[in-house]
């Protein structure tokens, strides 16, 4: 077989009648254009083939620098010729986030707010992925944070939200069953955009994010100082209120802690909900704006409670056998 080229369609390319093929050196430079706007030092590589509908999946996995990987797109076009799907990510923590199944409309949004991709990949007709470049590496749970906000933002699968998840990479064909042309072929992974840019409004987004995955660690800790102190407590004392926290140094004046951490007390000590909203109110919120965006964020912050505690409107010290939880440091 002449092994100059190598049809990334199913079947043998020696018997395949006018088989379709992109060529080697397009899809060279689709792969050269999609590393080069992701910008790592590493790559993991996988090739993955489903074994029948519903069944299991076979995955063939290489962690590869950017020489090695261009210099085994033969191998990588023969398996895709094969039936497998080819899949990049950086290796270990890295700078970027994947926004996975995102429709065209998305992708303008993104741009008009000001979060323009640093690589867009079309896997399919009407189906696009995004790599958006924050211009710093992130650690895993900020990561993760940061691509389930995106994924919430523009509507992409939240399932695919998380520090490390595969795309599609360019220049193969997308050998899902489901993606399968009317003439028996498949559709090719095309990079539309490769700029490598930062987008204009990582410094502000991480910042954001970063509070929050703080506020969320203090708040887990919290529970857990709770529950450990609560194991051989004494006899049950005076319930606190949220003047208890307001005065308490460990939160050091920041009313979103203190209003997030009283609200986990309170729901975990069977409070009723308008009680705790009333008692987040009692503070000046004219910095959130109009009376419905103070009563927005009023129930965000007991939303988030009730979500971090797991209690889901059931008293913590009811809820999975868990004892009663304790206050803040007086």
């Amino acid at each position: 077989m002449d092994r100059s080229h190598v049809f990334c369609q199913e079947g043998d390319p020696t018997t395949r009648t006018n088989p379709v093929d992109i060529g080697p050196s397009l899809t060279r430079n689709a792969v050269e254009r999609q590393l080069a706007a992701m910008n790592s030092r590493l790559y993991e590589v996988g090739l993955l083939r489903a074994l029948g509908d519903g069944g299991p999946s076979d995955m063939l996995p290489r962690t590869w620098d950017r020489e090695t990987l261009v210099q085994s797109l033969f191998w990588l076009r023969w398996e895709n010729s094969q039936g497998r799907n080819i899949f990049i990510r950086p290796a270990g923590e890295h700078h970027l986030s994947l926004v996975d199944d995102l429709a065209f409309a998305a992708l303008r949004r993104m741009k008009l707010e000001g979060f323009a991709p640093a690589a867009l990949v079309q896997t399919s007709p009407g189906n696009f992925q995004a790599w958006l470049n924050h211009g710093e590496m992130l650690e895993k749970e900020l990561s993760t944070t940061a691509a389930r906000a995106l994924a919430q933002r523009f509507g992409g699968d939240p399932g695919a939200a998380d520090w490390r998840h595969f795309g599609r990479l360019a220049g193969f064909t997308n050998r899902k069953s489901n993606r399968r042309q009317d003439n028996g072929l498949y559709p090719f992974v095309h990079l539309i955009e490769g700029t490598g840019i930062v987008y204009p409004r990582a410094g502000e987004f991480v910042a954001q994010l970063r509070k929050e995955v703080v506020n969320q660690a203090e708040a887990r800790a919290l529970l857990r100082e709770q529950l450990e102190h609560s194991r051989n407590k004494a006899p049950e004392s005076p319930r606190l209120t949220i003047d208890d926290f307001r005065r308490s140094p460990k939160y050091q004046g920041d009313g979103n802690r203190i209003d997030l951490a009283y609200a986990i007390y309170a729901l975990s000590h069977n409070v009723p909900e308008e009680e705790i909203r009333a008692a987040i109110g009692s503070r000046d919120l004219s910095k959130k704006g109009l009376e419905r965006r103070q009563r927005d964020y009023i129930n965000r912050t007991v939303a988030k409670a009730r979500a971090l505690c797991g209690c889901s409107g059931i008293p913590l010290h009811r809820a999975r056998g868990r004892p009663q939880m304790i206050g803040p440091e007086r």
